[in-house]
């Protein structure tokens, strides 16, 4: 290629990449804004060494090169006061302020915190924050707005200068929810729920994504974010509220592997769907996680005391020191009677609930009865 063609070709990519919009450099946000000058505030810092460092490694190599032979070459140098001093107390400058600009920007973002203020040093004291609802699914964002009674898919809107509170949590695989504009990146777990605080000083089209790998269909979750004034906010729930009925059939539907999904709306929402989200139990009959934790913290199935003490329980089963099951008597019936065969073994196991080797299995010879279960 010739040579000015090349730079032709160089420069055009160079206006191309000039469109380009660095949301995370252009915050619509209180917490954006914090992020850009904590960002920009590090870089800053650290070029007080980057520069100088870059500087003299092109010196040194200009004064020291072969050609020069008038260059001041001492072989037998190793020490200076002077140069170590600011060897070491650059770099410590540089340690100190950063761990201070982090201590300061880390709670000024911490996203459990709620906005006392917006972008423009407005107070919010007494503004009722918007609540969403998130859930990461295989490979779309599902947004609930409880308070409007809709939802949707890969699209939300808010109103500019209304604090918003997500809640979120994922469906599957672990996921991260990143809008750059609006505020920092959090994670959304399964079986967990998460908290992020924002808000929009003005009205605009922002972009949000997943940015952690969850798969095949991850590239493509992406959603548009709306910041609308009142009248456009109101407008967009009563567009979503022509949409369909989001209940549990629906949500099990939507939480099969996809790629690339249309924005969606769903202008009624099943009571409870996010918090049965969140503890993985929207599939009707199964027990839900925050269920099987209240049980474990009552010693198993609801029994909140030794099992040898209850009245009518034979004291041999409290010896096993384990809960046999959640199930219905004539189910653990079923299970427990038929004899198996036995496992070999050629050590014996140890551990809680287990008998210790050479002692008699308390459950060995016990006669199983509904009475005793």
């Amino acid at each position: 290629m010739p040579f000015k063609l090349r730079w032709l070709g160089l420069s055009a990519l160079t206006l191309v990449l000039m469109g380009c919009k660095s949301e995370v450099l252009d915050p619509a946000g209180p917490v954006a804004l914090e992020q850009r000058d904590l960002l920009i505030s590090s870089t800053l810092l650290m070029l007080i060494i980057i520069i100088p460092v870059m500087v003299l490694t092109v010196w040194f190599a200009w004064v020291y090169r072969a050609g020069n032979k008038a260059a001041d070459y001492r072989p037998n140098w190793d020490h200076s006061t002077k140069l170590e001093l600011v060897i070491w107390a650059a770099p410590l400058f540089i340690i100190i302020s950063l761990g201070a600009l982090t201590w300061v920007g880390t709670h000024m973002t911490d996203p459990y915190r709620p906005l006392a203020e917006d972008g423009k040093g407005q107070s919010l004291e007494g503004v009722e924050p918007l609540n969403v609802q998130v859930v990461a699914l295989d490979w779309k964002w599902l947004f609930i707005l409880p308070e409007e009674g809709v939802a949707s898919v890969n699209e939300l809107a808010v109103p500019v200068g209304r604090p918003v509170e997500f809640h979120l949590t994922s469906d599957s695989v672990m996921n991260a929810f990143y809008i750059p504009a609006m505020a920092g990146m959090i994670y959304a777990m399964p079986g967990m729920q998460t908290e992020l605080n924002g808000l929009f000083d003005h009205a605009g089209t922002f972009q949000g994504t997943a940015s952690h790998y969850s798969g095949a269909g991850f590239s493509g979750m992406k959603f548009k974010v709306h910041a609308l004034d009142d009248k456009g906010f109101a407008d967009w729930v009563a567009k979503a509220k022509q949409g369909a009925v989001l209940d549990s059939a629906t949500y099990l539907a939507l939480a099969e592997k996809s790629e690339k999904n249309p924005v969606a709306y769903y202008g009624q929402v099943e009571e409870g769907l996010f918090a049965r989200a969140v503890n993985l139990c929207v599939i009707e009959g199964k027990m839900c996680q925050a269920e099987m934790m209240a049980l474990d913290m009552k010693g198993g199935t609801g029994v909140a005391t030794p099992l040898a003490s209850l009245p009518g329980r034979n004291p041999a089963l409290a010896q096993a020191g384990f809960v046999t099951g959640v199930c219905t008597v004539e189910e653990l019936l079923a299970a427990s009677l038929p004899e198996r065969a036995p496992i070999p073994r050629t050590e014996p196991l140890l551990g809680h609930g287990l008998t210790l080797p050479g002692a008699p299995n308390p459950l060995a010879t016990l006669p199983l009865s509904p009475s005793d279960l």
